[in-house]
């Protein structure tokens, strides 16, 4: 498990990456942003040409504005070149509102949680 940057002071992101049955789950928490989505980006940075499965638990996500849709989208187009996936999972609404309002939702899995994430 990699932990990065710990959440609780506004402005602050926590990323922790484990590997459930060979899929790599990223849980973060804090807001991500221009100031913190490097923290993000940098827990997936390793996975370029690895042709992974990766879920992204925004559960503990209270903001994310267009640096984070970015991030999402480089990531999901890397992973599907390669091979692998991304799926995102436990958005709260103000977050899953975004994702469905710039449309990501149609080409990046979202579920409820986790464990449907990795089920699917």
């Amino acid at each position: 498990m990699v932990n990065t940057e710990q959440a609780g002071q506004p402005g602050r992101l926590s990323v922790r990456t484990d590997v459930v049955d060979g899929t790599l789950v990223v849980a973060v928490a804090g807001e991500i942003d221009h100031q913190t989505g490097g923290s993000l980006r940098k827990a997936l940075d390793p996975l370029e040409g690895a042709a992974p499965r990766v879920v992204i638990d925004l559960s503990d996500v209270t903001f994310m504005d267009s640096s984070g849709i970015n991030i999402l989208i480089a990531v999901q187009s890397g992973l599907a070149e390669s091979g692998g996936w991304l799926r995102l999972a436990g958005a709260a609404p103000a977050v899953l509102r975004i994702i469905r309002l710039v449309g990501i939702d149609g080409f990046i899995d979202c579920h409820p949680t986790v464990q449907q994430a990795l089920g699917n």
